[in-house]
């Protein structure tokens, strides 16, 4: 029987975006096996998870361990490929694999480079080295967005690079919001009926830049409310703001939440990202409809420019940020053209689309339905 082995640094990351592909290894008669770290969860598909130490700074020592242990995992297990998910993770399953007399096909997804354009360029120098590193071991790389496809090739990171829609809006996920649940938890919230409520889900971090939001929306009318749901090292730093700009009725922290609640109460979405690889905030917004004001940068300008979806500013740009604000408040009819917009362009990256788009690239590298050897490379 077959085998694939999915990597990722969290298990936060393999349930919320690669359960539907598990299974489908799973249909096809595949055993699946699952390395991942972070706080454990249950992966029901899997036939087996391994509990990986990963760190998020790279040199740390335990990474040192979870290469070691990763080594020994693919020696051991016979996959006939390795999956890998994440920056870090991908880099050390690759590294782990780099040097293997009979190794197995790896398959690595970027879910968008952690450097270029906005990052800096120490950063980006140690990490794009990583992926040269390691691009030798790389039989297949699906990228997500111009820029890193375009990078991606320029610097031969993979023996095969493709572009692909993302992994897969599971709109299943999304229910409808009806219009007494929106006034519910508007109401709950105290946000009024006239009010315009703004959303941005994310992880508090410097990568998600909610501190220009924070002070794009100190510069907006009285009306206009910021509802940052989600938790992160830096989420007291920016009720901290909040507050010191005079804001704090105005910005809401609601914590850990379901978003269709918060998509349905919303009258705009909002990012402030640095990078990203194709953003299923932005995606999930405009499955309900919601215009979107965004950071130029990667991941953003796929989903917003061709569709006309949204309005984009230069990333930290606070004041500029406040006013494509103001632009989409003082044209309801432009809102509108976005929202339907927005509504057609995203069923392009819908699940039922993507996964059979991912599942014919891995099939383009070993055959699915067919019993397969390792050390076929």
């Amino acid at each position: 029987m077959p085998k694939i082995l999915f990597t990722a640094s969290t298990y936060s990351h393999i349930v919320q975006f690669h359960r539907p592909y598990l299974a489908a290894f799973r249909r096809l008669g595949w055993t699946v096996e699952v390395a991942c770290g972070g706080k454990p969860m249950e992966i029901p598909e899997a036939n087996r998870v391994v509990d990986v130490p990963f760190e998020k700074e790279m040199l740390s020592a335990r990474n040192g361990a979870a290469w070691r242990q990763l080594r020994r995992l693919v020696e051991a297990s016979g996959c006939d490929v390795v999956s890998c998910h994440t920056a870090l993770a991908a880099f050390f399953t690759r590294m782990a694999v780099l040097g293997l007399r009979d190794r197995p096909k790896v398959a690595c997804t970027v879910h968008g480079y952690l450097f270029g354009e906005e990052n800096s360029a120490a950063k980006g120098l140690i990490l794009s080295a990583a992926e040269r590193v390691t691009a030798p071991v790389t039989d297949l790389l699906m990228t997500m967005n111009s820029w890193d496809t375009q990078y991606a090739k320029v610097h031969k990171l993979g023996k095969k690079i493709v572009e692909v829609p993302g992994i897969g809006l599971d709109t299943d996920r999304l229910r409808p919001v009806d219009r007494a649940e929106r006034a519910a938890t508007r109401r709950a919230w105290g946000i009024g009926e006239e009010d315009i409520l703004l959303v941005y889900a994310a992880e508090f971090s410097s990568r998600k830049s909610q501190q220009v939001l924070i002070r794009a929306t100190a510069l907006l009318p009285e009306k206009v409310k910021l509802a940052l749901p989600g938790q992160g090292a830096l989420r007291e730093e920016c009720m901290a703001l909040a507050a010191r700009l005079g804001v704090e009725e105005r910005v809401l922290f609601p914590g850990q939440v379901q978003m269709p609640q918060w998509y349905g109460a919303a009258d705009l979405a909002v990012s402030a990202s640095r990078s990203e690889g194709l953003p299923f905030n932005i995606m999930e917004a405009m499955y309900y409809g919601l215009p979107v004001v965004a950071s130029r940068v990667k991941g953003h300008t796929d989903l917003l420019e061709e569709s006309q979806a949204g309005l984009l500013y230069p990333y930290g740009d606070f004041e500029a940020c406040a006013g494509q604000m103001k632009t989409l408040l003082q044209s309801p009819e432009l809102a509108r053209r976005m929202r339907e917009r927005g509504q057609k362009a995203v069923q392009t990256y819908t699940l039922g689309r993507v996964l059979p788009t991912i599942m014919e690239q891995y099939e383009n590298l070993i055959p699915l339905r067919q019993p397969a050897s390792a050390g076929s490379v």
